[in-house]
């Protein structure tokens, strides 16, 4: 069995192109840092906790050399958004040669999704691919930045991006075999509205 699936290529090409954008309000305590040291297991723990209901499956079977080996590589950044201290998403970045930055990753934990974190954190994430060099002395002055998307990722994700400035360069249409999706836990999704009153949360 196969499906069509739509891949869409956005790019910005000047700092100026990235939209401003409103972050949750400030008692909802949302903050991003690099996870500067390399580790295999919380990356892990990210790509599957993020893409378990989207369809990201190009990584599972990596043994853990092959994500010391990736994360080690100059110019590979992960940067991950807490909320209360808890990890909420995180973007994933990856400098080439030609002053390109490749968006390669990036979503939200289903149970924090809707909550006004998204766009903080791509926004964050977009910023610290335009000074990319800056924190590696070897890499080229960032000229562009891009990423793909397709008809497979979340409802939102193409507009998300639309909305912080990217442009579509390219759409490509292809038949691709139907792979299982390994989902998130069951129940996994938005908080109740309980708990996340109880928790501070909106």
């Amino acid at each position: 069995m196969s499906t069509s699936v739509t891949t869409w290529h956005l790019e910005q090409t000047s700092r100026a192109d990235l939209a401003p954008v409103e972050g949750p309000p400030s008692g909802q305590d949302v903050r991003i840092a690099r996870a500067e040291v390399p580790s295999p297991e919380f990356s892990r723990f990210l790509y599957t906790a993020v893409g378990g209901d989207v369809s990201w499956t190009d990584r599972l079977d990596w043994p853990y050399a092959r994500w010391a080996e990736y994360l080690g590589r100059p110019g590979v950044e992960t940067w991950v958004a807490y909320e209360r201290g808890t990890p909420a998403g995180f973007i994933e970045l990856e400098a080439g040669q030609d002053g390109s930055v490749e968006i390669v990753y990036f979503g939200l934990l289903p149970a924090f999704r809707g909550r006004r974190i998204g766009g903080l954190l791509l926004a964050h994430g977009i910023e610290r691919a335009w000074d990319l060099a800056e924190r590696w002395p070897h890499a080229a002055p960032t000229k562009r930045v891009w990423l793909h998307t397709c008809s497979k990722d979340g409802p939102y994700a193409k507009a998300n991006y639309l909305r912080r400035g990217f442009r579509v360069y390219k759409t490509t249409v292809a038949d691709e075999p139907e792979v299982a999706s390994p989902g998130p836990w069951p129940g996994a999704g938005p908080l109740a509205a309980g708990a996340a009153g109880a928790a501070g949360g909106e």
